[in-house]
């Protein structure tokens, strides 16, 4: 039961960092500083299954975007392993219009990541630009994300 329990869990983080995506195409990102791995990714929030937008408290709709945002730390096994930061993020659209979101901690299961909801309006594109400093790190590195919205 335990095992079943956690398994639920890591799916749930799974489907939250890469998102659950139904006919909309978002790309996760990755980018390398060293021994890190800042992993990020932004889409509509109505493709998350219902029960993960629950389980995280985030509001589903066509109208509003989720940026996702994790940081693993490489270790010499194989495994790599999730690390807090302190994390901020600039949200920009095409026209220099600054979106102010806020940021938040999630911690499930061994896992830590970040997120932000905000709007989005159809066919908007937001550029991202997201600063990170690892606990007991080095950085801040910053990683930058291109994203369309269609809200239709």
């Amino acid at each position: 039961m335990l095992m079943i329990e956690r398994i639920k869990k890591l799916l749930l983080v799974f489907f939250l960092l890469f998102g659950v995506i139904s006919g909309v195409s978002a790309t996760p990102a990755a980018k390398e500083f060293g021994d890190y791995t800042i992993h990020l990714n932004a889409f509509n929030s109505d493709t998350l299954q219902p029960n993960v937008a629950k389980a995280y408290n985030i509001i589903r709709s066509k109208n509003r975007g989720l940026l996702t945002i994790s940081v693993v730390k490489k270790s010499i096994s194989s495994n790599s392993m999730p690390v807090k930061a302190t994390v901020n993020a600039k949200v920009t659209n095409l026209t220099g219009q600054l979106k102010n979101i806020e940021i938040r901690e999630i911690n499930d299961a061994g896992a830590v990541y970040y997120i932000s909801e905000f709007h989005v309006a159809d066919k908007e594109i937001l550029d991202f630009t997201i600063n990170v400093k690892p606990e007991n790190g080095t950085g801040p590195y910053t990683v930058e994300l291109r994203q369309q919205f269609f809200t239709q």
